[in-house]
């Protein structure tokens, strides 16, 4: 009998440390992700589940495997770096709480936690660096929007928010001109549709955008520049849609601009559609959020560089569950 409650014991001190799903059979939930997940299901079951193949799945954990990989101890086997990595695939591309991640992988709630943070970490150290940035494609990006209709243009910045919930502290800072809080992500996109640059939460990364340059057009000598919406000011290396005065050069300009703006448009509905917790609102603390956010971001040029397909609908069920939770927060 004794012998009984302290086996009881242990599984009770396992489960608070987030190693087994409470109420759930170890092997069961351990076959799931080893028997079921990586040995039977196909590339549509990867995509929907995890937003890429499971050939890009297991690259990714491969370039990742450095900075996750943890020792076997006599306490315990560590998760694996596959499961480290499908847990925060998992949070991202879906809007359900920790708890909810914890229990499909058989883990505890903290764990799931602490994972997440983990592997959006080792992305944003091991890969951001060579994963958002111009980089030798400065030569491209400059054919691809001149093809669009506009010379010399090394990309288009601009600025989406991101729902969360309302932060413990200076609040107020964090509710944005349509009323719910948020984070910001200001992000400069190439022509198709892949962030070289970004800042979430923080100030801008420090040093140049683009190696500096100029082109001469019908004699005229112009500066590389990027293209901004009309909330960005006018300056010598920012061009920006005309707003008063227009005539038909500077409607046929800003139709040009416009033109331009769509794979910016285009990244950020992308970007939302696969990382579905960038359209809840988020659960992450905040000052945790600059670092999913840009996890997502490295994320979404994997998935676009690799050829991962984009499923539409997963924009317009990020827009519903995003004015279902802004919705329910408002009447809160």
């Amino acid at each position: 009998m004794e012998k009984e409650r302290e086996r009881k014991g242990k599984e009770r001190k396992k489960d608070r440390q987030g190693f087994y799903r409470r109420g759930k059979d170890e092997r069961t939930i351990t076959e799931w992700w080893d028997r079921t997940v990586l040995e039977t299901w196909d590339d549509g079951e990867w995509l929907q589940n995890f937003r890429m193949s499971k050939a890009t799945f297991l690259n990714l954990c491969a370039r990742l495997s450095p900075a996750l990989q943890r020792q076997k101890t006599r306490m315990r086997i560590p998760l694996s770096v596959e499961k480290r990595v499908a847990i925060a695939l998992w949070k991202l591309a879906t809007s359900v709480c920790y708890r909810d991640v914890g229990n499909q992988f058989g883990v505890g709630r903290s764990t799931a936690g602490s994972v997440v943070l983990e592997v959006c970490r080792a992305i944003q150290r091991v890969l951001m660096r060579s994963m958002v940035n111009v980089g030798n494609n400065l030569a491209d990006i400059v054919r691809g929007f001149e093809a669009r209709g506009f010379p010399n243009c090394a990309g288009v910045v601009g600025t989406s928010h991101m729902p969360i919930l309302c932060p413990p502290h200076q609040a107020s800072e964090y509710v944005n001109t349509k009323g719910y809080y948020s984070m910001a992500l200001q992000a400069l996109v190439d022509h198709e549709g892949k962030f070289t640059h970004l800042s979430a939460g923080w100030p801008g990364q420090e040093g140049t955008l683009f190696m500096p340059g100029s082109m001469e057009i019908d004699g005229v000598s112009v500066p590389r520049v990027i293209l901004g919406g009309p909330a960005y000011p006018l300056l010598p290396w920012l061009m920006v849609p005309y707003a008063e005065g227009l005539d038909e050069t500077k409607e046929a300009f800003n139709a040009t601009l416009s033109r331009c703006q769509e794979p910016l448009e285009e990244a950020f509905s992308r970007l939302k559609g696969r990382w579905r917790c960038l359209t809840g609102r988020n659960d992450c603390a905040v000052e945790n959020l600059p670092r999913l956010i840009s996890a997502c971001c490295v994320l979404h040029n994997i998935c676009e560089e690799k050829g991962e397909a984009y499923e539409e609908k997963w924009e317009t069920e990020s827009t519903h569950l995003k004015v279902t939770k802004i919705t329910s927060s408002n009447i809160a």
